[in-house]
């Protein structure tokens, strides 16, 4: 990755400045003791490998192909709409949040999957996790008391919608008590010490949606070499494995960024992460039945002016342009949109969004 370029999260962390595993197996004690400290069970590192696993096979189809996403944060929130944010409010917030109001929308656009964030870098959440306020200690917890991901399956699975999470592989930069508990250095750093407390964080999740959801879209992998190729866990294998740890078919993406030329990068996940901002530069060589040695086709990238902000960047032809060549390769493709205090997506954002729909129906 160019070090030149601007990735989502990288970006999002500069505005929101202004706003001010599980148990591990026998060879990685240190790891264990954390997660039971956190009140944890074990995790399998047992795993299917993931050619030939099928986990992402569904976003071949056409009832599941393209799909939307949103950036629900308190940060992004706060800046849209100038408001002190806290935990008060932002309970307020994702107690508001329209969950049938929003599955309607989707189904009536044709969308087959929709993506969630988790959180990012305020260190606000929009689902409890006691595993978390164990390690950081925060109270008032800024994670919601509302599980606004597991009140979000019934209404989706109803209408044939799968669910998907957004979670970035860091603490969250913008709370400097968060990542001090957590013990997270933002760079080429091992963080052995935090990933041994945010695999279990990511397994308590897990466990909590268990087949609720479908898959995970992990930012800001940007140390992959540092971080997680290593032979002992804390590794690329225990990360899956905490994703996994409720739910084993759980479709997994770790992101390095912005790259054009979709890759994976690592045989623990299976679908590319596909961080796009220029879509018309986007390629996938050497793909053959959707797949890049082994890992599904898939792109991630905005409608708006930037993620979750702003007016439609597009015309209408271009967003089915796109999304036709990722479609060609066998490929996946998720579009984000901004939306409002309650969850609404905007008429001109469901204009092109029904475009899409018609240009590629659940039925061909």
């Amino acid at each position: 990755m160019s070090p030149r370029k601007i990735t989502r999260r990288d970006w999002l962390i500069g505005t929101a400045s202004a706003v001010a595993a599980s148990a591990l197996p026998a060879g990685a004690q240190a790891s264990a003791r954390e997660g039971q400290a956190a009140g944890n069970a074990p995790v399998s590192l047992e795993q299917k490998p993931n050619r030939g696993s099928g986990r992402a096979a569904w976003m071949q189809d056409p009832r599941y192909c393209w799909g939307v996403m949103t950036h629900y944060l308190a940060d992004g929130q706060s800046r849209a709409h100038h408001l002190p944010m806290n935990v008060g409010l932002w309970n307020k917030l994702i107690d508001g949040f329209d969950v049938e109001g929003m599955a309607r929308r989707l189904e009536a656009v044709g969308a087959g999957h929709y993506q969630l964030s988790i959180g990012q870098n305020s260190g606000y959440y929009l689902s409890p996790n006691p595993v978390y306020d164990k390690f950081v200690g925060i109270e008032p917890s800024k994670c919601s008391r509302r599980d606004l991901v597991a009140d979000f399956y019934e209404p989706l699975h109803q209408r044939g919608i799968k669910l998907m999470v957004y979670l970035p592989s860091g603490a969250p930069d913008g709370d400097r008590v968060a990542r001090e508990a957590l013990e997270w250095e933002r760079g080429p750093y091992p963080n052995k010490n935090f990933q041994r407390k945010w695999q279990p964080v990511i397994a308590e999740w897990s466990r909590r949606w268990a087949g609720k959801v479908a898959g995970w879209w992990f930012d800001g992998c940007y140390w992959a070499n540092t971080m997680y190729r290593s032979a002992d866990p804390p590794n690329f294998a225990s990360f899956a494995a905490a994703a996994r740890a409720g739910n084993p078919d759980s479709a997994l993406a770790f992101n390095p960024g912005v790259l054009y030329r979709l890759i994976g990068i690592s045989p623990d996940q299976d679908y590319m992460a596909g961080e796009i901002d220029k879509p018309d530069q986007v390629s996938a060589h050497d793909a053959e039945d959707g797949l890049v040695d082994g890992v599904q086709i898939h792109m991630l990238s905005f409608l708006g002016t930037a993620w979750g902000m702003g007016t439609p960047r597009f015309t209408t032809d271009q967003v089915i342009a796109y999304t036709k060549k990722i479609r060609d390769y066998g490929g996946s493709v998720t579009w984000d949109v901004p939306v409002e205090l309650d969850g609404t997506i905007t008429q001109p954002f469901l204009d092109q969004l029904a475009a899409l729909g018609k240009a590629f129906p659940k039925t061909a």
